[in-house]
């Protein structure tokens, strides 16, 4: 079904999160939260992945990211959400739209 790839985007003392890849192709990302005795992770996925697909990378996640933090836990609880990215926004992106606010007309 193809080789996933996890990248890290941050890391907390509790928390991590990654961009997943596979065959060379972002397919969604994954945030894990480590409580004392669970993780909870929150994965988006893209529209087109099966069921399958999702119980496959859940359990690569399990066994590629959340086994190897040497995390002792009782249960691994993933909610799964599924579509499309839709943007990603920062201060950045809100300070440049402020200037091209800025620089506009005045409605009258």
């Amino acid at each position: 079904m193809g080789v996933y790839r996890f990248e890290r985007q941050i890391r907390t003392l509790t928390s991590e999160g990654y961009q997943i890849s596979r065959d060379d192709r972002q397919i969604g990302r994954v945030d894990l939260h480590f409580a004392s005795d669970v993780v909870y992770a929150t994965l988006a996925v893209e529209e087109g992945l099966t069921e399958d697909e999702i119980l496959e990378l859940i359990e690569k996640i399990d066994e590629d990211l959340v086994m190897s933090a040497d995390v002792l836990r009782d249960d691994f609880i993933v909610t799964v959400y599924q579509g499309r990215e839709v943007g990603v926004y920062s201060d950045e992106s809100f300070a440049e739209d402020e200037e091209f606010e800025e620089d506009e007309e005045p409605f009258r």
